[in-house]
């Protein structure tokens, strides 16, 4: 259910036109700009950053240039890191951003996406990290999600991070030293962004991949750890991040065809579609292949029990029968067969030892012990 608190705190305010003092004067007329959550921004202009002492001083500058310059690609790239709902609120005055993408941004917790609102495009992406551990236990969590949540429009980017894993300031700096990446504009961002989130899913699936091979050859070793609570819990995180992997699938496959995207960077998101495709097969064969694990190993710690079993009946048969004898000579009948014989109880004894003996044998033929 929509937050009706969010949505008339945004349409008490309504958007006016993003030219020069106007837009100055409307957005601080709404609330404070974002500061707790404000990660960095910055005006890029010709692919170089710009000094601007504030967010909208530096849009103000930005479509300033653009109007001036034919086909320039001078953008703002704004990053939050979990704000509150009054700083997105703030950009959404700003940008004018769409209030159902807004309060995506502020919740989270949102499946994989590429929605189109007017003349920007709202993507939300799943982060995945790998987390160190020492020994892997029932209880360990192996990986750490987060969401990633795009604005992009002509002459902005805005990111919104959820989590304390995958941080942008990587791509932001990659992108800094590399001026003619940044020259490529609000969609050039997207694809770095995508780009990146997309090699930690490549990296995370080799970890994982590791340690499947390294709990299936524990499952099949000759001495058996059983750790069935540690394989549960590989499985567990490897659903984890198939949720995170495929719903992206259908959206990115679909996201070069988007008005947005200019013709000359479709090509490189079809290349970050087919990295995304080898993640996708690669973590759906690493799932299967921990459910195989998973049986095996409930059939091996079965077949061990039985065994154990087999020995233990194999021990019991063999112990029931000196137990048998003795039990039968301990009835004192005045009348027993070799009770008055010098050599009967030397008898008795090899009798038992020869019959234990033979139960042994046939045991251990048979594979029981």
């Amino acid at each position: 259910m929509r937050s009706s608190t969010l949505f008339r705190r945004i349409n008490r305010h309504p958007v006016r036109p993003h030219t020069g003092l106007a837009l100055a004067e409307s957005v601080r007329e709404v609330c404070v700009p974002p500061v707790d959550s404000l990660v960095e921004y910055g005006a890029y202009i010709q692919g170089k950053k710009v000094a601007a002492s504030g967010i909208v001083e530096a849009l103000d500058l930005v479509r300033e240039h653009n109007k001036s310059s034919d086909g320039a690609n001078a953008f703002v790239w704004v990053g939050l890191h979990e704000p509150e709902a009054p700083e997105v609120e703030w950009l959404s005055e700003v940008f004018g951003l769409h209030p159902l993408a807004v309060e995506d941004a502020v919740k989270a917790h949102q499946r994989p996406k590429v929605e189109r609102y007017g003349e920007s495009l709202f993507m939300v992406l799943k982060t995945v990290s790998y987390l160190d551990h020492d020994e892997l236990t029932g209880n360990s969590e192996i990986i750490a999600t987060g969401e990633i949540m795009v604005f992009l429009g002509v002459d902005f980017v805005v990111t919104v991070r959820h989590g304390e894993h995958c941080p942008l300031t990587v791509v932001r700096e990659r992108l800094e030293d590399k001026p003619k990446l940044m020259n490529r504009g609000p969609a050039g961002v997207l694809h770095a962004i995508a780009d990146h989130v997309v090699d930690q899913y490549l990296q995370v699936a080799d970890l994982m991949q590791l340690e499947l091979e390294e709990v299936e050859a524990t499952v099949f070793a000759d001495v058996s750890s059983r750790d069935i609570n540690r394989i549960y819990q590989l499985k567990r995180e490897m659903l984890e991040m198939k949720r995170a992997v495929m719903p992206l699938l259908s959206p990115l496959a679909a996201l070069p065809q988007r008005r947005v995207i200019p013709n000359d960077m479709r090509e490189y998101f079809r290349d970050v579609g087919d990295h995304l495709s080898r993640v996708c097969e690669q973590v759906e064969s690493s799932n299967e292949l921990c459910s195989s694990i998973l049986q095996a190993a409930l059939a091996r710690s079965n077949a061990l029990a039985n065994e154990d079993m087999r020995k233990i009946s194999s021990w019991v048969a063999i112990l029931a029968v000196p137990t048998m004898i003795a039990g039968i000579y301990g009835m004192n009948f005045d009348f027993m067969p070799e009770i008055h014989q010098v050599w009967g109880y030397p008898a008795v004894l090899a009798v038992m030892v020869a019959a234990c003996v033979l139960l042994h044998r046939g045991f251990r033929r048979n594979g029981w012990l």
